[in-house]
Parts: structure tokens; sequence; C-alpha cells
């Protein structure tokens, strides 16, 4: 008697393809959580800089114009900076205190992401001492 040889038909089954599908699926939701927690960093590495370059750009407006700062917007300082003005990154709006800036103090402040982390330096309105959702520029004079 003969016995028949089976084909061997070459390919995936259906169980080996799904667990591969499953496997392939947490990797990118894995993946996707970490790419947001790095834009996240990036804008708020971007926003400290930010401030510190109108920090920059008000000093700079101080000791040009007979050691006072502008009154009423700190945008007078405009021409102190490398670029123009920076806005947020995520809304695109001006940052906290730009529009009250005085002849003897100012302070600019920064939002940080997410807004119950500790990322920042102070509070809103530069209050030093109290939670730390915001970073905060003031006059170094």
């Amino acid at each position: 008697m003969k016995m028949k040889k089976l084909k061997r038909f070459k390919g995936f089954t259906l169980l080996e393809l799904l667990v591969v599908i499953g496997i392939m699926g947490i990797i990118m939701a894995l993946a996707t959580v970490a790419y947001s927690a790095t834009q996240i960093s990036g804008r708020n590495a971007r926003r400290k800089q930010d401030v510190v370059a109108i920090q920059n750009a008000l000093e700079q407006y101080y000791s040009a114009n007979s050691f006072v700062y502008p009154n009423g917007s700190c945008k007078e300082a405009n021409s102190h900076m490398r670029s123009a003005w920076p806005v947020d990154p995520n809304t695109e709006t001006d940052y906290d205190g730009v529009d009250t800036c005085s002849p003897v103090s100012y302070c600019i402040c920064a939002t940080m992401e997410p807004a119950n982390s500790s990322a920042g330096n102070s509070a809103a309105n530069c209050n030093w001492n109290s939670g730390k959702t915001h970073y905060c520029v003031g006059n170094l004079q």
C-alpha cells in the first residue's frame, strides 16, 4: 500500500496572524503614548526658551531706555528680539503677563503641560511660593 503524501501548504495559520497583529497593536499603543509625552516635553522646553528670550529682550530694553521697562505692553521691547515675538507653541497666543509691564517690573509666565504637573518654577503671576504649574521670569533689576 502506498501512502499518499499530504500536501503542505506554505503560509501562516489564522491564529499566528492574529497573534502577530495583536502584538503589533500593543506596540503601536505604547509608541503613541511615548510620542505624546515627547511632544509635551518639547513644547514645555520651547515655552521656557521663549520666556527667557522675552526676559533678555526686556533687560536690553531696560539698558537702552534710561533704565525703565516698557509701560503697558512688553512688546515694546520687540526691537531687541532676534526673531518674531514668541507665542505659546500649543495655543498660538501670547504668554501671560505680556500686556502688564510697568516701568519698574514685569512678570512673564508660560503655562506648562499638563496643567496639574510640577514642570514649572512658580504659580501664575510669579508667585514663587505656591504650585509649580507655570514657568515665570521677572525683572532682574
